[in-house]
């Protein structure tokens, strides 16, 4: 019995079995199907994604105009306005010295006094001479007048009277000849006593009593050093490419070490009007007032210029530049915010910020520190608009960029 009852029932298990066997695969399609759905929409994500990361982010500015003037800072040395080292014009023996370093003289003052024995010994001789020469002189005058009259009687010859005269103008010759010896000597004598050419300070004193002086000119050390620095003269190379704005005329300003805070006001005198070959500079002198003496020949001063600027150059910072084969270049942001790189030229090389002298305009957005791969007509998105990160900046950084183009 149990038998037919299993045979009756196998159609309906039968039945039951393949209907739950479409529904497993029914579930088991789903699942496949969702999961390359979701793998579909995965990666359409990723490629979006990767394409949004490709984009570079920039940062963009607008360039600046330059102010009117603009700082030249430039190492330059103080030089007294004159200054005369002092050497012996007569050979002998320091007999005295009258004024030390540091001294204050007037023009005329004595400084020293050199003993020449064998000096006053060549006047004296020279004296001696001259009053020979003159005591012939008188002589062959007499002697001619009276040869001249007997020559009116015919009491000599014309050849014997025309050789008493020229006998005369010898002498005669011979008496100018010895007074300009003794005049000479004279001039020598007046070397003796060493003075102050005109009024400064005795800056050095290179030699002390009983010393051998020997005479000359620049051969040896000198005796003594005057110089006048109630006024200063102010020597500074200017580079080549600043020169053309070096006019005689121009002030600058001047600054020392040892006076920090203090500025002293100096005039342009003039220039070489000649560059350097060995430097690429002009040599330019001015003039600066130390009357009240905070200023000391010879030292190292810091020369500040203000010169004027190009009104139409723009100044943008120097990380917005770009190297490569096709020389320099810079990048704007132009239509739908694509890149556009614009070839320009330097002016001046300021340090953080450069001058650009053409190739680019003032209401274009560079962009500042530009990735190496950026080409033009790629696509950039722009992190921050910034107005003017070089009218931004602050005063004592510009001038800092300055100093270092100085």
């Amino acid at each position: 019995m149990s038998t037919e009852i299993d045979l009756v029932a196998s159609p309906k298990r039968l039945r039951h079995l393949r209907l739950a066997g479409i529904v497993a695969l029914l579930a088991a399609a789903a699942v496949v199907t969702n999961g390359i759905v979701g793998r579909v929409h995965a990666k359409q994500e990723m490629t979006t994604w990767s394409a949004e990361q490709a984009i570079p982010s920039v940062t963009t500015f607008v360039p600046s105009l330059q102010a009117p003037t603009q700082s030249l800072v430039l190492p330059g040395h103080l030089a007294a306005y004159v200054n005369a080292p002092i050497y012996a014009r007569v050979s002998g023996y320091l007999h005295a010295w009258y004024a030390d370093i540091g001294t204050r003289v007037k023009a005329g003052q004595l400084l020293g006094v050199i003993d020449t024995p064998d000096l006053d010994q060549q006047l004296q001789q020279a004296k001696a001479d001259l009053a020979n020469s003159i005591a012939q002189e008188k002589l062959a005058q007499t002697t001619a007048t009276r040869w001249t009259k007997m020559l009116q009687q015919d009491s000599v010859s014309e050849q014997a009277a025309d050789e008493k005269t020229s006998d005369l103008a010898a002498k005669e010759a011979t008496v100018a000849a010895n007074q300009a010896n003794v005049g000479r000597l004279e001039a020598l004598e007046s070397f003796k006593r060493i003075t102050a050419p005109f009024d400064g300070i005795v800056t050095a004193r290179k030699t002390d009593v009983g010393q051998l002086i020997a005479a000359g000119s620049g051969t040896g050390p000198e005796l003594f050093t005057v110089s006048d620095a109630h006024q200063l003269r102010v020597y500074v190379s200017v580079p080549q490419d600043e020169a053309a704005a070096i006019k005689p005329g121009m002030t600058a300003t001047l600054t020392v070490p040892e006076r920090p805070g203090m500025k002293f006001d100096a005039k342009l005198v003039d220039t070489d009007d000649s560059i350097a070959a060995s430097s690429g500079t002009l040599l330019v002198q001015l003039e600066v007032d130390n009357s009240a003496g905070l200023l000391i020949p010879g030292e190292y001063t810091e020369v500040h210029f203000s010169l004027p600027t190009n009104a139409h150059s723009l100044l943008i910072p120097a990380s917005a530049l770009i190297f490569r084969q096709h020389g320099l270049q810079v990048a704007v942001v132009g239509k739908d915010n694509r890149a556009v790189l614009k070839p320009v030229s330097v002016a001046t090389d300021l340090g953080t910020q450069v001058e650009i002298a053409s190739g680019l305009n003032a209401d274009e957005r560079v962009i500042d520190n530009p990735p190496d791969s950026l080409a033009s007509g790629d696509e950039v998105r722009l992190v921050s608009n910034t107005a003017s990160p070089a009218a931004d900046a602050s005063l004592a950084d510009h001038r800092e960029a300055e100093r270092a183009h100085g």
